[in-house]
């Protein structure tokens, strides 16, 4: 170590620099709206439901299938999990707000809540990044 040291002084001393003016500063990373717990909350608890890549399938195969809803029974094959695997993920994401369930005698059958997926997009563009 004492090799490249050499030629460098102990005086050597770096400059002082002033602060930068709030308004030279980076704008915050969030908006405001994101500092709201209830709110940080809510996305959460949403991005926690999607943060599983079989959820993502499935909530992708629901707003495919002809008329947006489809029954439990035709979602087992395309994951290739068992029916109640499946049916403890598409609980999660009723759950989380982002699918309904209605009891069709012996088959449930899922559908995208109306407005849920423009909601979350909402929710992102209120906590991106503010413009700079």
């Amino acid at each position: 170590m004492r090799g490249k040291m050499e030629g460098m002084t102990a005086t050597s001393m770096l400059p002082v620099v002033a602060p930068e003016t709030e308004a030279a500063c980076c704008p915050p990373l969030v908006r405001e709206a994101a500092t709201d717990p209830e709110v940080a909350r809510d996305l959460a608890h949403v991005f926690k439901a999607l943060g599983d890549p079989t959820r993502v399938q499935l909530l992708s195969i629901i707003a495919a299938h002809d008329g947006g809803e489809a029954c439990v029974c035709d979602l087992t094959d395309p994951v290739g999990l068992s029916q109640p695997t499946v049916s403890h993920h598409l609980k999660i994401l009723v759950d989380a707000g982002l699918l309904t369930r209605e009891q069709r005698g012996r088959w449930a059958y899922y559908s995208l809540v109306p407005g849920a997926l423009t909601r979350l997009a909402d929710g992102l563009s209120d906590v991106a990044p503010a413009p700079r």
